[in-house]
């Protein structure tokens, strides 16, 4: 038996007026999606846990079966073991974005229009980040490059009493409201502001206006945390795994679960990325043995945080099409059963450009199973379905198999 899930982030959302009141699931063109549905099942999964934040570090931990009450250390500490950072102890991490913010104004007069500086390179942001640890990297401090808008700082014999705001969370609003607070807010908004009088005009950024995207002209630290320890992925529940995605907070996962992690050339984590080479990965890593593959997809949810209505409708279509579709083909024509899982982790509702914490609609295919089922893969159709699973983390063992 073979199985995969196929992880759509951020992909459920709201009825939506210029889509006749559908959801962009619903208006999305997905005949996989249908098909599989019309012998699966459909339900509901609650991936957050009551008093935690709409996370994709919390909702993807409990898809992955893990209870984000007991495992979850913070966000920026699993994407720092993807790019091989060494934790001790006494570290505390942090996310860092490049992000863009208006020009005009004090510094903490001003608004945040792209929690991603329009995706910048990860080569154009290496060249910025070592203006940053020119400035700033000294004694406990240690900057590290991830990938595009997203890095890591170390700040050893640090603190987690700070009050950090996720920059998506705040897109279009002014940020004096959303000032570092807690233990060492002061050392944080000094370096926020001087990185913007060391990034607005950089020849990096200047080149990025001429070309008519945003500049990268302030860093942003969120995300705080200490190092992760997970139980081992195999152990809890006796499958070899693998894990496919562009982004460093789910490697970060794997790593830490003692999965795979497979890196994809031309994964980029937007809807741009690879498709075909994270199909091949996936097929792959089936014909070297692994029994598990969680295929994540990042471009739903940045479509949802950038507002772009078209984009999220496209994402999802190129999902089923280049992703679910050839999936599903591979296995039919293997003599093993299988089984197709494929669920977003969360809401990333257009209206509001940032996560909710709402349930999220899953699709399960089985093989050895051909019922009917009549209710389609949508939000209304697996509240309709009447299945609920309360706790995200045993999403895992009721897929595998395993009685909740």
């Amino acid at each position: 038996m073979k199985y995969i899930i196929i992880l759509a982030d951020g992909m459920a959302d709201e009825p939506i007026p210029a889509l006749n009141d559908k959801t962009p699931l619903e208006a999305a063109k997905t005949p996989t999606f249908d098909t599989l549905a019309k012998y699966g099942e459909v339900g509901l999964l609650d991936t957050i846990p009551k008093g935690m934040s709409p996370g994709s570090d919390t909702a993807n931990l409990s898809v992955i079966g893990y209870d984000p009450t007991k495992y979850y250390t913070g966000r920026s500490p699993l994407e720092a073991v993807s790019i091989g950072v060494k934790m001790e102890e006494t570290d505390v991490c942090f996310r860092v974005n490049f992000v863009t913010l208006t020009e005009e104004g004090p510094y903490w007069d001003k608004t945040i229009e792209d929690h991603s500086a329009d995706e910048i390179t990860t080569e154009e942001a290496g060249i910025l980040l070592g203006a940053i640890k020119e400035a700033f990297e000294e004694g406990p401090l240690k900057f590290y490059k991830g990938v595009s808008y997203r890095h890591a700082l170390i700040w050893n014999e640090g603190s987690t009493d700070v009050v950090l705001e996720p920059p998506h969370n705040i897109l279009g609003q002014k940020i004096t409201q959303y000032q570092p607070k807690g233990e060492y807010k002061d050392k944080m908004r000094e370096m926020m502001e001087k990185s913007y009088e060391i990034l607005n005009h950089h020849p990096i950024n200047e080149l990025r206006r001429q070309k008519g995207l945003r500049p990268a002209n302030s860093i942003w630290p969120w995300g705080e945390g200490v190092r992760p320890e997970l139980p081992e992925f195999k152990e809890m529940f006796h499958k070899s795994g693998a894990m496919i995605s562009a982004v460093d907070l789910l490697k970060g996962i794997a790593i830490a679960a003692k999965m795979k992690s497979i890196d994809v050339e031309g994964a980029t984590g937007n809807i741009h990325t690879n498709y075909q080479g994270k199909v091949d990965a996936a097929i792959q890593a089936f014909e070297s043995g692994y029994d598990f593959v969680y295929l994540h997809v990042e471009a739903p949810d940045e479509c949802g945080h950038r507002g772009e209505l078209d984009n999220k409708v496209k994402a999802i279509e190129l999902i089923d099409e280049k992703i679910v579709a050839p999936i599903y083909t591979y296995f039919s024509q293997q003599k093993e059963d299988f089984k197709i899982g494929i669920l977003p982790d969360h809401p990333t509702p257009l209206r509001i450009r940032t996560h909710t914490n709402e349930p999220v609609p899953y699709l399960i295919y089985d093989s050895r199973k051909k019922a009917m089922n009549p209710f389609v893969y949508s939000e209304q159709g697996a509240k309709a379905s009447g299945k609920m699973i309360n706790k995200g983390y045993q999403f895992m063992p009721y897929f595998l198999g395993e009685k909740l």
